[in-house]
């Protein structure tokens, strides 16, 4: 398999950055980048990553409403959800949709990399 291609959904530059430096090895390629929910939806479609990173609460559209689009296109996209916010509303709103992976910013580089092994692996399994 060649590079995981990666999505970052989210309007923080500094996360971006972050994202960026957590993944920064051969395994991983940032395929695209996003700065609210609707551009991401758009370039989901576009880019066509093997995983998207989704922050929740963005400008233009949230991240809950972005998955939608990305899960309506894809049913079996890998997404995993970051939010600085523990709001236990909004996560089960997001696993009603279809989202199986949560990380709480700040997120460890382990954490994200374990996170989108455990998506991918997912996405192997018979």
């Amino acid at each position: 398999m060649g590079k995981i291609r990666v999505l970052i959904i989210d309007d923080s530059p500094f996360i971006h950055k972050a994202i960026t430096r957590a993944l920064n090895s051969e395994a991983y390629e940032i395929c695209g980048i996003g700065n609210n929910g609707k551009e991401g939806g758009e370039l989901f479609s576009r880019l066509n990553p093997d995983v998207v990173t989704m922050d929740i609460t963005m400008p233009v559209m949230d991240g809950l409403g972005s998955a939608r689009i990305i899960l309506g296109q894809n049913p079996s996209a890998k997404i995993v959800m970051l939010s600085a916010m523990g709001d236990d509303a909004l996560m089960n709103e997001a696993k009603s949709i279809g989202i199986r992976v949560f990380l709480q910013k700040p997120f460890k580089s382990d954490e994200l990399k374990a996170a989108i092994e455990q998506l991918l692996a997912e996405g192997t399994a018979i």
